[in-house]
């Protein structure tokens, strides 16, 4: 199966999805379609049009008219909330996405953050987590065997070297090679980490870097050493950085690492939850894919 499928096995949120790039561009909040509208006042025109209808059929036809009134809505008649354990990386796309699909639902998604490896092991002991939105593909395929939903790809990570201090123009190398300091995820928790590592290795930089590394648990860790002054350099998410950001932006080639495909999926404990199963057939639609591009991942094609 391709690394990018485009619409294989997934839920469709086609009918959920529609007015959400309206709602996330700010330019107006979601809109009924024409067609809703039409069934809404055919649903409301009066019994007496349709002939002698005696009380107990009108009664009938009544309450027939009003439930298809209300499947018109795009709200649920009851919101539910769902816990979603999330990769560090991906926390402030998460957060907009969970803004927008309850915006679009009345569902709420509550969010988790953290490394890829240490939501995994929370799951293992039993954490009440709904959903599941990894750094990796590998770690959803190992849920899945011992239970859990089936995985599917909701974004492609992008590698960056960031130096604030050094000249935007200057070479990766000779940056890794000066630094004091250099910050990357640990490895053993964060898929940013293992790519930040086999970054330096297809690199063939000196032994003695390791020397000079410093970790964080996740990748927005280190971020945030790089971005205090702790470290001169970094391999963070280029979610994170803007085209305002200072000084050196490299995006590691792709050869260099391995794809660093997130995939998601429901876990056992959401399995009957409207909100953890909305919320992962949203994350593949059109309009999510948009608001993911816009912090800066690839998307599934």
């Amino acid at each position: 199966m391709s690394l990018e499928p485009e619409g294989v096995g997934r839920p469709d949120a086609s009918a959920i999805t529609a007015p959400l790039l309206r709602v996330w561009s700010g330019k107006a909040k979601p809109q009924v379609a024409a067609s809703q509208v039409v069934a809404r006042k055919e649903a409301l025109a009066p019994l007496s049009a349709q002939g002698n209808i005696a009380p107990t059929c009108q009664k009938a036809a009544l309450m027939l008219r009003l439930a298809t009134l209300l499947c018109c809505f795009a709200l649920p008649l009851r919101a539910e909330t769902a816990l979603a354990a999330v990769a560090a990386n991906f926390a402030g796309a998460a957060g907009a996405l969970a803004v927008a699909f309850n915006a679009l639902t009345g569902h709420e998604i509550v969010l988790t953050t953290g490394s890829t490896g240490k939501l995994f092991a929370q799951i293992g002991n039993g954490a009440p987590y709904d959903l599941f939105l990894s750094a990796d593909a590998r770690t959803p395929a190992l849920l899945q065997s011992n239970g859990h939903g089936a995985p599917f790809p909701y974004a492609f990570g992008r590698l960056v070297l960031w130096a604030p201090g050094a000249a935007a123009t200057a070479q990766p190398r000779a940056v890794l090679e000066t630094a004091r300091h250099v910050a990357l995820a640990n490895p053993a928790l964060a898929p940013y980490g293992q790519a930040a590592t086999e970054t330096m290795a297809a690199m063939g930089l000196p032994d003695s870097l390791r020397e000079r590394l410093v970790m964080g648990e996740n990748v927005g860790q280190a971020y945030a050493l790089v971005a205090s002054g702790a470290a001169e350099a970094g391999f963070v998410a280029g979610s994170a950085l803007s085209a305002t950001s200072p000084g050196l932006v490299w995006p590691v080639p792709p050869r260099y690492f391995a794809p660093l495909r997130q995939d998601a999926l429901v876990l056992k404990h959401g399995a009957a939850n409207a909100a953890a199963t909305g919320f992962a057939a949203y994350l593949q639609s059109p309009a999510a894919r948009a608001i993911i591009q816009d912090f800066g991942y690839g998307v599934p094609k």
